[in-house]
């Protein structure tokens, strides 16, 4: 860790599932399987995560957009999906999510000691997220009864546009005051996510073995091979990077040492 006082980043802005809480980013891929399930059609876990870090109504729009999964659609049903489709599968997400969040909403290990020493540098701790205010208001709650509470919270609800748009980023930072976005930094786990950042003129950290491009809860990760985690992060780093991040970590608990990077970076003129 860098032992300047202070860094001349003013605001860290990171998404939720899968980059601070719920490893894996399993309660959003819980809930919409259980939502397509209950209206008697099967979708893969690579289907659900495949949108991921969409607004969650337009997540189930391109869902059903897919190929394969409109084929089956309509062997099933007999007819396209329709909006109709997606309101009632919305619907039933925003029921399934209220136990999907609860049961997944542990925070990612090392998180509290990386945010804490953001903010002793005198960066602000801003989140954006997916969900709508109605969910992520619930989280919330969960997230600070774990320590964690974000200086901003922006939802796809207050903004025009979601990701892979850069509304979420931009309105985090004017809530922190970071009026430079190029001393701005967003970390997560999305590739919609990065690009809403490189969009924004921000820097994009990305998130690999604890978010959605790995896709595995911290018990099954931990248990895996050292092999077989590699190949893993190989594939999701690259993802990663071709979504625009400018570096990848494994975890939360990795930022610090990318933090003194980006620092160095600034410090010698260079810009997002």
């Amino acid at each position: 860790m860098s032992s300047s006082p202070a860094s001349p980043i003013t605001a860290v802005i990171f998404d939720w599932a899968g980059t601070v809480i719920d490893f894996g980013c399993m309660a959003p891929v819980v809930a919409f399987r259980a939502a397509f399930a209950e209206t008697g059609f099967e979708i893969s876990e690579a289907e659900a995560r495949e949108p991921m870090g969409a607004a969650k109504r337009e997540h189930i729009a391109m869902i059903l957009a897919a190929t394969d999964v409109q084929a089956r659609w309509l062997g099933r049903f007999g007819a396209a999906s329709t909006e109709a489709s997606i309101d009632d599968l919305y619907a039933r997400f925003l029921r399934l999510d209220a136990q999907s969040t609860t049961e997944h909403s542990g925070l990612i290990p090392g998180a509290l000691d990386t945010l804490a020493a953001l903010r002793a540098r005198g960066a602000g701790i801003g989140s954006t997220t997916g969900y709508p205010r109605e969910i992520m208001d619930r989280i919330l709650r969960l997230a600070a009864a774990q320590g964690y509470a974000p200086d901003s919270c922006v939802t796809v609800s207050d903004v025009e546009r979601g990701r892979p748009w850069p509304d979420m980023v931009q309105a985090a930072a004017a809530e922190l005051g970071a009026a430079d976005p190029a001393r701005c930094v967003v970390v997560d786990d999305s590739p919609t996510g990065l690009e809403a950042a490189r969009k924004a003129g921000m820097w994009a950290v990305g998130v690999s073995a604890s978010g959605n491009e790995v896709g595995l809860p911290l018990e099954v990760w931990t248990a895996l091979g050292v092999a077989d985690r590699a190949q893993r992060l190989e594939r999701a780093t690259q993802r990663l990077h071709d979504a625009g991040a400018h570096v990848v970590v494994e975890s939360i608990a990795d930022l610090l040492p990318v933090i003194d990077t980006i620092q160095q970076r600034l410090d010698a003129g260079e810009r997002p």
